[in-house]
């Protein structure tokens, strides 16, 4: 009998033939009211899960699928999955960490492209017919700093590298002994370092605020923030009053802590390019991620280890009455 996988994920419906050629059977819920829909109606037949980090799959969800076995989190991102609850169950947790990298890292240095050069404003100005000369800085030869040598933070290093020839930094939980470039020991020292600073380290408890007044304030009034990793490593208030304030230059966001709504304090900034949280979305990087999905749950299922685990806390055990 084939493996039931719920499909919460809204963006990848052109790929899911890949699973479906493989075997499974899909159920399709990509809105919050088909979501609680399904797993009411289907709870006993749903074998997997296929979720994003932000979209998540909760404790009351877990308890509520009696037969779910695994998760499958599209990206590197699962801060919404309750690993615990998945624990306590036995269910495995994989990823899709490198697997979008390239987009995610293009999407960055477009960002950071086009708040630099200030495109949007220029783009606005020709189409009502006016014709200014805005003076912006170059990226040849600045300081790039990054929050997260991962996959991502490594793409976004070599581009800005080899292809602006911008001097790297970076922060990561721990030195990195196989990279060229120099590592700071803390947010604030990164920032101080850079003319621009961009946020690609995962989400989550552990990264909460990493970037708050302190490092803003180090950044300083000409330097610039992109974030394409998660909304919950700026303090979003502390951001909106820096850039209120010009006590830095402008920041570029694809992410957001209720998304998709945006504060409309961002939307009320000249110095602030936004987008919807689409950095991770190529065809190329959907097609690998679904591909990567499909090779995690056929291992699963065949009972041999899956390809891109996520190492679960321990299991807590509960007490017998």
């Amino acid at each position: 009998m084939p493996a039931t996988v719920l499909v919460l994920v809204e963006t990848i419906n052109d790929y899911l033939p890949i699973l479906e050629h493989q075997g499974f059977h899909l159920i399709l819920a990509p809105t919050p009211a088909e979501r609680a829909e399904a797993i009411s109606r289907h709870a006993g037949q749903i074998d997997a899960v296929l979720t994003r980090g932000p979209l998540g799959l909760y404790a009351d969800e877990i308890a509520a699928l009696p037969n779910l076995k695994i998760i499958c989190v599209i990206g590197a991102g699962y801060e919404h999955v309750d690993l615990q609850a998945a624990a306590d169950r036995g269910i495995t947790v994989t990823n899709g960490a490198g697997v979008n990298a390239s987009s995610v890292a293009d999407h960055a240095m477009a960002l950071l492209l086009a708040l630099v050069r200030d495109v949007p404003r220029c783009d606005a100005a020709v189409r009502r017919g006016e014709w200014p000369k805005i003076m912006r800085p170059s990226l040849a030869g600045k300081r790039l700093g990054i929050l997260g040598l991962g996959a991502v933070g490594m793409a976004i290093a070599k581009r800005a590298d080899a292809g602006f020839d911008m001097s790297v930094s970076y922060h990561n939980r721990q030195l990195r002994s196989d990279v060229p470039y120099a590592f700071c020991s803390t947010p604030t020292e990164l920032a101080r370092a850079s003319d621009f600073l961009v946020v690609a380290t995962p989400g989550g408890v552990g990264t909460r605020h990493l970037i708050n007044r302190q490092v803003l304030d180090a950044l300083g009034p000409n330097g610039f923030i992109v974030n394409i990793a998660r909304a919950s490593v700026i303090a979003t208030a502390d951001l909106i009053t820096a850039l209120e304030q010009r006590r830095i230059a402008g920041a570029a966001l694809d992410v957001f802590v209720n998304e998709p709504h945006v504060p409309q304090a961002f939307k009320a900034l000249a110095n602030v390019i936004l987008t919807p949280h689409v950095a991770g979305l190529s065809p190329e990087a959907t097609q690998g991620t679904v591909e990567l999905v499909g090779k995690n749950l056929v291992a699963f299922f065949s009972s041999q280890p899956v390809l891109t685990p996520i190492l679960l806390p321990p299991a807590q055990s509960r007490a017998v009455h």
